[in-house]
């Protein structure tokens, strides 16, 4: 039998520049996720883009410059980076996310993002995945152990990193995006996976609120709703309460905790997007987007939209339709239909 001599075996690991006879080490999770995520965008024309996949609600972007700061209102949804660096802000909050690791947006929120980190050398590469609340809820059910939710109110916006597990999940999706005939069949159960994965994992017992019917989170989820289909109108945080099954300063104090904002401030957000909207998409003029969103001043629709956009709206409008359409409609997570 051949033995290791005591310096053989306190050799260190060769890296990929000295590994002998042309050996290099394997690739590291991170190393293969970068590597199909650039193949896909090369298959699909290159360049710099928002890449559609055969997944509804799974889409690739790669950007090589830091385009301007994206307020739109979020939805439920994974939102992964694999190169560069986001930012999202949310109310009063603030979030850094960099390589191999993703945010989680686990409610509709009017929310901030920016691309921080891009250039040409190494661009931005980031991954947003559509999370499907009702598909979640089915996977929490099976659980043999679900997570116990937390006491503490806590936000509905925070950032998880990407081990081999959850990477290896996500490989597979990129992969499927290669074969549309496949996607259709085995999307939903990769899914499944990344949902159990997400639930078991350190923030498990906040996510698990949303998918928990009749919790907290779920009960001002529901009044959201109603606060999205009523915006323009006079708001009653009493109604909306009401629809919550709390009392109004219960109420108060859950929907701040998961929003980082009042329900008044949460409306304006809403008002002043959809007025944003409707210069960009309809073509419409500051007056008649003031009134469509229920304010009844002009002028104070104006000024309540510069402080939110740091721009007047008719300039704002006017420099939106001058950057080109892909990168304009760039998510920072999915959009929210209206």
């Amino acid at each position: 039998m051949i033995r290791m001599s005591e310096t053989a075996r306190n050799l260190p690991i060769p890296t990929n520049d000295d590994m002998p006879f042309g050996l290099i080490a394997a690739p590291t999770m991170h190393d293969r996720l970068l590597a199909t995520a650039n193949a896909y965008a090369e298959s699909k024309g290159g360049g710099e883009n928002l890449f559609e996949t055969p997944m509804v609600g799974v889409h690739l972007l790669r950007a090589f410059h830091r385009p301007m700061a994206n307020r739109r209102l979020y939805q439920p949804s994974l939102c992964i980076v694999l190169q560069g660096g986001k930012q999202i802000m949310f109310g009063e909050q603030t979030l850094n996310y960099g390589a191999m690791e993703a945010l989680i947006v686990s409610m509709e929120l009017p929310a901030t993002g920016r691309i921080v980190e891009a250039s040409a050398d190494e661009p931005f590469i980031g991954i947003v995945i559509d999370i499907d609340v009702a598909a979640m809820r089915e996977v929490l059910e099976q659980m043999p152990g679900p997570p116990t939710p937390s006491a503490r109110s806590a936000s509905s916006v925070f950032v998880v990193g990407i081990d081999d597990v959850l990477g290896d999940c996500i490989l597979r999706l990129l992969r499927l995006a290669d074969t549309p005939q496949a996607a259709p069949v085995l999307y939903p159960s990769v899914m499944r996976e990344i949902y159990y994965w997400l639930l078991s994992g350190p923030h498990g017992g906040d996510i698990c609120k949303k998918a928990l019917p009749e919790s907290h989170t779920d009960r001002i989820c529901k009044s959201i709703m109603q606060l999205r289909a009523n915006f323009a109108e006079t708001l009653r945080v009493e109604d909306l309460a009401e629809t919550a099954g709390m009392s109004p300063s219960s109420y108060h104090q859950h929907f701040k905790a998961l929003t980082s904002m009042s329900p008044i401030q949460f409306q304006k957000q809403l008002r002043l997007l959809e007025a944003r909207r409707l210069m960009l998409s309809d073509a419409a003029n500051v007056t008649e987007a003031a009134y469509k969103v229920g304010y009844e001043s002009p002028s104070h629709f104006s000024r309540e939209y510069a402080r939110a956009f740091g721009v007047a709206p008719k300039r704002d409008a006017m420099n939106l339709r001058a950057i080109p359409a892909h990168l304009r409609a760039v998510p920072d997570a999915a959009e929210a239909p209206s």
